[in-house]
């Protein structure tokens, strides 16, 4: 099944995810990896990634994409959010990513961000029929996004985020009065915008997402009880325990608060202004409680893959062999007709078995003629004329994962000799392959010949074939109907078969005899 990992490289933290998407086109997280590396300290105020920043980013991402590459994750989602997004060096951050890693990150917009977010929360939580609002607190933005099971009704993406905000209000700690006070008026000022027709009661819960909620959760419920809390997802916390906590939060000093049982030291500065942005949202909308979903982007960005690669996860379930499903990709992208492809892949297998004792090969030879065979055709999507030498061309051009270059090299020789010139030693591409390659070529080609001729209607008239090993070779067909077609065509491709094993064949209908043509 589809390896996926999810690298989430956010303002506050960057987080990796690495999954396994199932038949059922759910997913299992197998492992996850986090880095509070903090890369948007200070750029809300100066507009750029600092050095120390970039350097601690860019050693996390390199770790995190050789874990991912050494467990065998050759599938990388890799997205950037606010920090990088508004950092006027945010695009030489993304070139050195690229330089050390071949990594091309996302730089996904605040409306993308939010979408991605009540994706993973929709898929997550049982929402009620009325409409949710989810809301993700994250390093640089707050994404606030009202929808329902099946609908997202809003998506806005407003400039509150925790890191933003203590370094524009809270430049001190504990924060003045006047901080606050200042601080607390732009965040009521932003989501009332951003609210939008939301005000009122026409929202039946508030779920929030993202590591500030989280920790606020568990600090929360250690106060509570006393206990750690047992379960993140689908915790509960209440206004006025949230007030309570940022009046605690406000009023402290950082060794204080760094002595609050549960609280994530690397959040002593950023969980107030967090916790003051969930305090208002609540009056704002007038609701009593916050419900803690533990999905948020990184889940969103699975399922969106899901979503988008939904035939391929289909084919990875149908044919488990990989490089098979490639081969079959490939011949999809070039509009091979798979109907005829398939049917000469078959006859031509037909032909590999019944002739072993001529050739000797087995079954590695044997896949070869198959694969050539499914994509002999796939030169057509350039034009018809030469298609055989655009098949060569194209095959050896494909990304065909699971294949050596010397496999690839051979399935294009194979298919660009199904039809016309033979294999030559005056061909350069033919002449450079060692001879045991150009052996393989030669019968393999020369077998793919005949399969093609014998649907050469392409309505597989031809069903079956019998082969006699004789002097001559005689190949019997059964057929559905007049094959007098195919019998021409087979015959004029059945030169080069006649040269490599030195003995002439003849084509006969299974009702014929021998001797019939």
């Amino acid at each position: 099944m589809p390896k996926l990992a999810v690298l989430d490289i956010g303002t506050n933290s960057i987080h990796m995810v690495l999954a396994e998407v199932q038949p059922d086109y759910s997913y299992k997280i197998l492992d996850r990896f986090k880095d509070m590396t903090r890369l948007g300290d200070g750029v809300f105020t100066s507009r750029r990634l600092s050095d120390q920043a970039m350097m601690r980013g860019l050693e996390v991402i390199r770790t995190l994409v050789n874990l991912a590459r050494n467990k065998g994750y050759e599938q990388i989602e890799a997205v950037a959010t606010s920090a990088v997004r508004e950092a006027r060096n945010g695009g030489e951050f993304l070139d050195h990513v690229a330089q050390q890693t071949g990594l091309v990150v996302r730089v996904i917009t605040g409306a993308e961000e939010a979408r991605l977010i009540f994706l993973g929360v929709q898929n997550s939580v049982a929402l009620p029929e009325k409409p949710t609002l989810v809301i993700d607190i994250g390093g640089g933005s707050v994404e606030v996004i009202v929808g329902d099971r099946e609908t997202v009704f809003q998506a806005r993406s407003l400039k509150l985020g925790a890191i933003r905000l203590k370094d524009l209000y809270l430049t001190k700690t504990p924060p003045s009065k006047g901080m606050l006070r200042e601080l607390e008026e732009a965040v009521t000022a932003q989501l009332k915008t951003g609210l939008g027709p939301y005000k009122t009661k026409r929202v039946e819960q508030i779920i929030a997402t993202s590591g500030m909620a989280g920790n606020l959760a568990e600090v929360i419920h250690l106060q509570r009880t006393g206990r750690p809390l047992p379960q993140l997802n689908l915790a509960h916390v209440t206004e006025k325990e949230i007030a309570a906590m940022e009046k605690r939060l406000a009023g402290a000093t950082l060794k204080t608060r760094l002595a609050i049982p549960g609280l994530d030291p690397k959040r002593v500065d950023t969980l107030l202004p967090a916790t003051i942005v969930f305090r208002i949202l609540l009056e704002l909308l007038e609701k009593s409680e916050l419900t803690i979903c533990d999905k948020a982007i990184r889940e969103g960005i699975i399922y969106d893959f899901i979503q988008r690669h939904h035939e391929s996860i289909k084919a990875e379930r149908d044919i488990p062999d990989v490089r098979k499903r490639n081969i079959l990709a490939l011949a999809h992208r070039c509009h091979v007709s798979e109907t005829h492809a398939l049917h000469v892949a078959g006859l031509a297998l037909q032909l590999f078995d019944q002739t072993k004792p001529l050739h000797g090969f087995g079954p590695r030879e044997r896949e070869w003629l198959e694969f050539s065979a499914i994509l002999h055709d796939i030169g057509y999507l350039i034009n018809s004329r030469q298609h055989h030498k655009h098949a060569y061309y194209l095959i050896k051009n494909s990304d065909l994962s699971g294949f050596t270059a010397e496999e690839i090299e051979l399935v294009a020789n194979i298919a660009r000799y199904h039809r016309r010139s033979v294999p030559s030693r005056k061909h350069d591409e033919f002449d450079a392959l060692p001879g045991s390659s150009q052996q393989v070529i030669n019968v393999l080609s020369a077998l793919l010949r005949i399969a093609d001729g014998l649907d050469r209607s392409q309505f597989s008239v031809v069903q079956q074939v019998e082969v006699k090993l004789g002097k001559p070779v005689v190949i019997a067909v059964q057929a559905s109907g007049d094959a007098e077609l195919e019998l021409w065509a087979a015959r004029g491709r059945s030169d080069l078969f006649e040269k490599v094993f030195k003995r002439p064949v003849e084509f006969v209908t299974a009702n014929q005899d021998d001797n019939g043509t």
